[in-house]
C-alpha cells in the first residue's frame, strides 16, 4: 500500500483563477451596486465605523498643523500691531502738527483783523525764545534794524499789548514784556476814564496798579486800556483785567492787582506797531515866546 506523508500547505486553486475570480466578484458587484444601489448602507455603515478610526490616525496631523498656525498667527499679529503702533505714531504726529498749523493759522487771522483796527503800520514778527535772564520777562523776535524794527516800539498781538521793544539787533531785537518788573504802561479805565500807571509783577504773571488812591473809583473786573499819553501804545488796546483790590486805611495807596489782557506767554506772532508821527517839543523857558514882541520904553529927555 503506497504511503505519502501529508503535504505540509494545502493547495487550492491556481492564483491566476483566483485572481480572475475576485476580478470577476470585484466587477459583477460593482455593476449591481451602480444598477440596484444595494450597497449603499453597507458602505454608510462602514464609513460611520472607521470614521473614529480616521480621526484618530488624523490627530497628530491636525495637532500639529493648528500649533504651527498658532504660532504663525502670534507672530503675523504680533509683526501687523507693530506696524499699527508705527503707524498711530506717524498719525499722531500729523495730528498735532495739523492741530498745531490750525491754531496758527487762526492766531494769524486775528492778527490781520487787529492789523485792520489798529491805526498804524505794523510788521509781523514770530516769537523765537524767551531771554535768558530767568529774572526780567523778556522775548526775542525773528526781526531787527534790517527790517526797520526799532528800540521803544510797541508790540501787541490779536488780544491786546504784549510789550516794548527795547534792544535791537540787524536781524533781531528783544521785547520786553508788559509783565516785566522795569517796565511801566499809562492806562486808563474804561468804564470811568481813570489814568494810571501799571507795574509788570515779574515772574508772577501779573501786572499791578500802583500809586493809585485808597479811595480810587476802581472795581473788580474793570477793563485797562492803553490810554496814549506816552505817544509808544495807540489809545484803547486792551491791557489787563483788575483781578483783586486790597485796600488798607494805615496806607495811602491800595495794593491792585490785573490779569493781562494778551497772550504774553501764550502765542509766537505778534505785531510790532510802527512809531506814531514825531510829537512838538515841549517848550522850555529859555526859548523864546512867541507872538508880538513887547513894547520897549522910550528914555525920557
Amino acid at each position: 500500500m503506497d504511503y505519502q506523508p501529508p503535504p505540509f500547505f494545502s493547495r487550492g486553486p491556481a492564483p491566476l483563477v483566483r485572481l480572475g475570480f475576485f476580478v470577476s466578484l470585484a466587477v459583477l458587484l460593482m455593476v449591481l451596486d451602480a444598477r440596484f444601489r444595494y450597497a449603499e448602507s453597507i458602505r454608510e455603515v462602514l464609513a460611520l465605523l472607521a470614521y473614529p478610526l480616521q480621526r484618530v490616525a488624523l490627530a497628530p496631523s491636525e495637532l500639529f498643523g493648528a500649533a504651527a498656525g498658532f504660532f504663525t498667527t502670534q507672530v503675523a499679529l504680533k509683526k501687523e500691531n507693530d506696524q499699527l503702533k508705527a503707524r498711530g505714531l506717524l498719525a499722531a504726529s500729523d495730528l498735532l502738527t495739523l492741530e498745531a498749523l490750525r491754531a496758527e493759522n487762526a492766531q494769524l487771522r486775528r492778527l490781520l483783523d487787529a492789523r485792520e483796527r489798529v491805526p498804524r503800520a505794523s510788521t509781523l514778527a514770530e516769537i523765537l525764545y524767551q531771554g535768558r535772564d530767568p529774572f526780567s520777562r523778556k522775548v526775542i523776535i525773528d526781526k531787527g534794524s534790517r527790517q526797520g524794527i526799532g528800540a521803544g516800539q510797541a508790540v501787541i498781538d490779536d488780544i491786546g499789548v504784549v510789550g516794548q521793544v527795547t534792544r535791537v539787533h540787524p536781524w533781531l531785537a528783544e521785547v520786553t514784556l508788559i509783565t516785566d518788573k522795569e517796565q511801566r504802561t499809562p492806562v486808563e479805565i474804561v468804564r470811568n476814564g481813570l489814568r494810571a500807571v501799571v507795574y509788570g509783577g515779574g515772574d508772577k504773571g501779573t501786572l499791578v496798579l500802583s500809586y493809585t488812591a485808597t479811595n480810587a473809583d476802581v472795581q473788580a473786573d474793570d477793563l485797562l486800556v492803553t490810554s496814549g499819553i506816552d505817544g509808544t501804545f495807540p489809545p484803547g488796546l486792551p491791557v489787563a483785567k483788575v483781578s483783586k483790590i486790597e485796600r488798607d486805611a494805615a496806607v495811602s495807596f491800595a495794593k491792585i492787582t490785573c490779569i493781562p489782557s494778551a497772550g504774553t506767554d501764550q502765542n509766537r506772532q505778534v505785531l510790532v506797531l510802527s512809531r506814531e508821527a514825531d510829537l512838538p517839543v515841549q517848550p522850555t523857558e529859555a526859548e523864546p515866546r512867541s507872538g508880538p514882541a513887547p513894547k520897549q520904553k522910550r528914555p525920557r529927555k
